[in-house]
């Protein structure tokens, strides 16, 4: 008992110094190194799954588990704290584009998912917006939605998929996608302004990484199987790639947060310290 303690506790010791030489890098170095441990694992999941559309029904699956730990916390802990509710309404507005595009082109186990997921943002809203209301904190959650917003609508009209009969469909499918990958921003920004999250905040954000982990490992992977084929598809050849640049960006822009929250982890700690910017 006390080897296998001990063999526990020294492996646990060299995984907080490989954490903390990372943590001493500059960002270049950090972000070769997570490029390289992205690749190891696509191309792990390339070979150990056979059937790669799994990956997106595994991206929505972990994005409703976060969603649930939100729920979790609200019920039992009473708060809302270190939450922000323009990153949820946000999220509720591509869930209910995306469930309507997928109602109109295809009845699947997508749609399932995102109905649960979004019923359950839906419930998240409404406990923040007033069963909780006194415990958020709106100074914090200081991101206009509009900056978002605005820009990902030009973007969807300018680049969206190649519809001759749905026009109006194609459009709000390119919207929840770029929608999708920003949504998270001012969740950031709350995050940011604290310096500190809040450990089933902490579980919530890093299940979104998870999920755009696999979201994106399915885009990758679909071109590589298409030896690159799929990117030149839709107007202008513009929307696969655009597409792609959407998971890509949105898995950068939580990959931080969850090399903080794997260090705070192996340090057993509970709630996970941020530097001044995320």
């Amino acid at each position: 008992m006390g080897r296998k303690e001990g063999k526990w506790g020294l492996k646990r010791l060299e995984n907080v110094f490989l954490l903390g030489w990372i943590g001493r890098q500059s960002m270049k170095v950090k972000t070769c190194v997570g490029v390289v441990f992205g690749v190891c694992l696509l191309v792990a999941l390339k070979f150990l799954v056979k059937d790669h559309s799994h990956f997106f029904v595994a991206s929505e699956a972990f994005h409703m588990i976060g969603t649930v730990i939100l729920i979790y916390k609200l019920t039992t802990h009473k708060t809302c704290s270190g939450l922000s509710l323009k990153s949820q309404e946000l999220t509720a507005i591509y869930l209910a584009v995306r469930l309507y595009c997928s109602i109109v082109l295809e009845e699947d186990i997508h749609m399932v998912l995102d109905f649960t997921t979004l019923v359950s943002t839906l419930w998240v809203i409404y406990m923040m917006r007033f069963k909780l209301k006194s415990t958020y904190i709106k100074e914090l959650d200081s991101m206009p939605m509009y900056y978002v917003v605005i820009p990902v609508s030009i973007l969807a009209f300018l680049v969206h998929p190649y519809m001759r009969t749905r026009v109006v469909t194609s459009w709000l499918w390119a919207f929840c996608v770029y929608l999708e990958s920003v949504s998270v921003l001012p969740q950031l920004r709350v995050m940011q302004n604290a310096k500190m999250v809040e450990t089933f905040t902490g579980h919530y954000i890093f299940a979104l990484g998870v999920s755009r982990f696999f979201g994106c490992a399915h885009w990758i992977l679909r071109i590589i199987e298409t030896r690159g084929s799929y990117l030149f598809l839709g107007i202008g050849y513009l929307w696969p790639s655009m597409a792609l640049l959407a998971e890509i960006v949105q898995t950068f822009i939580l990959a931080d947060f969850c090399y903080y929250y794997v260090k705070s982890v192996m340090h057993g700690q509970l709630l996970v310290r941020l530097p001044s910017p995320v």
